[in-house]
């Protein structure tokens, strides 16, 4: 399945997203930052491997992005790959205002974290 044109667009002029990831039965918000690049949807853990939202993406990947009052679902995949990182670095630069919160985002130790979100129907 792919996002509409208007669908990436939302998701893009969204400064702050909610996550909602899982853990058995359990389901779990945070918010986080995202960025559209190229009809690809990135996200990141500031807090490295430590980020809990972060860990149960990876534990249970379906998730879905909460913009407004829509809901959109997504496999959560590792994009640590070097033109992945570069694009969701490089679209964070784009998107936030320069200072201590994009720094956090875009330190080396963060890379590692990017995180392509396909979208499932």
């Amino acid at each position: 399945m792919r996002l509409s044109a208007d669908q990436l667009d939302q998701i893009d002029a969204a400064q702050e997203v909610l996550i909602e990831t899982r853990a058995g039965q359990r389901r779990f918000r945070a918010i986080i930052w995202v960025v559209v690049d190229e009809g690809e949807v990135f996200v990141r853990s500031y807090l490295g491997q430590s980020g809990r939202w972060y860990q149960r993406a990876l534990a249970d990947p379906e998730v879905s992005l909460i913009v407004g009052s829509d809901r959109h679902r997504f496999r959560a995949e590792p994009a640590t790959d070097p033109e992945s990182v570069e694009r969701t670095s490089n679209g964070f630069r784009r998107k936030y205002r320069p200072g201590r919160s994009l720094d956090a985002m875009i330190r080396p130790e963060v890379l590692e974290t990017t995180i392509r979100l396909d979208p499932i129907g």
